[in-house]
């Protein structure tokens, strides 16, 4: 038996932020990140359309981009005291991660980071709040997911936290938001959901409920990206909805080991931390030219090349031609192709590859990949991720 979980209420449209207004509830305290959502006004609207609705509402600031252990704990610390009945998050996939974090930390105090690493293992949620997730970012889709990313920045690792408890309530997808993305944000953000979207149709889990969504994905953001990219809000506002339906599919599909390298490398080099949409978009061409030895994941690349409207006399020539695809977005967006590229010293490198190798294998993701890896052969991946070498293992 298989399972489809999406949140009750998804609104989206130019102003939906408006619906805020008819939640149900007393108090509410709003997750935030840096600062931008404060800047352009749209924190003074949801405070205002949370009174309007009779709530009271906190504010929690500061989230920094890859969500610390230490930010979760003092956000349930202030939940705690605050006991809201909504907990409510704008902003892009950093304070909307955080925010499930600290939800699960708001109601059961006494859990730890230890217990919540195992996938599909949360307590019951709802016991104390609902949660409402309004993105600003076109890539995360952690509005509509069953997932979760902290970073424990002593350890050097990320921690993808996933169960179908913190799928959010109330999604609302207003590309107004988006609008205030960077260009650069506006690319990793983009590869990141590209990348959602195609580990979701090869993954083991794939189901007839999640291929459409991700194909669709797929073809939208292939189609806009770059548009969005160079300032089109016609194309910026296709990609919010697109990315959010990349998440709905791998929600509930799951993702593969471009995921599970992203989240081992994220922050573990001393160079600072890879932006994840960044680190996706580098190792998917290479993690599809591994995958793409099983017959069943080379034939799904071929559907996927063959959708975007992609030429080739065999399977195998799609697969190539889907990969320079992705390697030619790249390099519009100006993403390195490589480790190497990217500035990771190389004595770092081969000094921390072991561990990050075996990390990688025991990652969430790993499970739902289309073709099986050990920590050699993960090892051997990265090694060519690092040199920017074709892949053979």
């Amino acid at each position: 038996m298989s399972r489809f979980t999406l949140p009750r209420d998804l609104y989206f449209g130019r102003g939906s932020l408006a619906e805020l207004k008819n939640l149900k509830g007393t108090r509410a305290v709003l997750v935030l990140g840096g600062g931008s959502m404060k800047r352009f006004g749209f924190v003074d609207k949801a405070v205002a359309y949370l009174k309007e609705a009779g709530i009271e509402t906190k504010l929690f600031e500061g989230v920094e981009p890859d969500p610390s252990v230490e930010t979760v704990m003092k956000g349930a610390a202030m939940m705690q005291e605050f006991q809201p009945d909504w907990i409510i998050s704008i902003g892009g996939g950093s304070p909307i991660d955080a925010a499930k974090a600290m939800w699960v930390f708001y109601e059961y105090p006494k859990t730890t980071f230890k217990k919540l690493i195992t996938p599909f293992s949360f307590p019951t949620l709802r016991t104390k709040a609902k949660f409402c997730a309004i993105p600003s970012t076109s890539g995360t889709a952690t509005e509509v997911t069953a997932f979760s990313v902290i970073t424990d920045y002593q350890k050097g690792i990320k921690y993808p936290l996933a169960d179908f408890n913190i799928t959010p309530d109330v999604a609302i997808v207003d590309p107004e938001l988006a609008e205030t993305m960077p260009p650069k944000l506006t690319a990793h953000t983009g590869m990141d959901a590209l990348t959602h979207a195609i580990e979701a149709y090869v993954s083991t889990a794939a189901q007839p409920f999640t291929d459409p969504l991700a194909i669709e994905a797929i073809k939208i953001i292939y189609k806009t990206l770059k548009a969005s990219y160079d300032g089109d809000m016609a194309a910026r506002e296709k990609m919010h909805y697109a990315q959010c339906m990349a998440g709905m599919a791998f929600s509930n599909a799951l993702l593969g080991i471009t995921h599970s390298m992203a989240h081992k490398t994220g922050a573990a080099f001393s160079t600072g931390h890879i932006p994840h949409g960044c680190a996706n978009a580098m190792y998917l061409p290479y993690v599809i030219q591994y995958n793409a030895v099983n017959k069943r994941a080379k034939e799904r690349y071929a559907e996927i090349a063959k959708a975007i409207g992609l030429k080739g006399k065999s399977a195998t020539a799609l697969v190539n031609a889907l990969c320079d695809v992705i390697r030619d977005m790249n390099k519009y967006f100006n993403i390195p192709s490589s480790l190497k590229e990217y500035g990771i010293d190389e004595a770092e490198f081969l000094s921390k590859i072991d561990e990050i190798a075996k990390l990688a294998i025991g990652d969430a993701c790993t499970g739902s990949n289309p073709r099986p890896i050990t920590p050699a052969k993960m090892k051997a991946l990265f090694t060519h991720v690092y040199y920017g070498t074709p892949v053979k293992v």
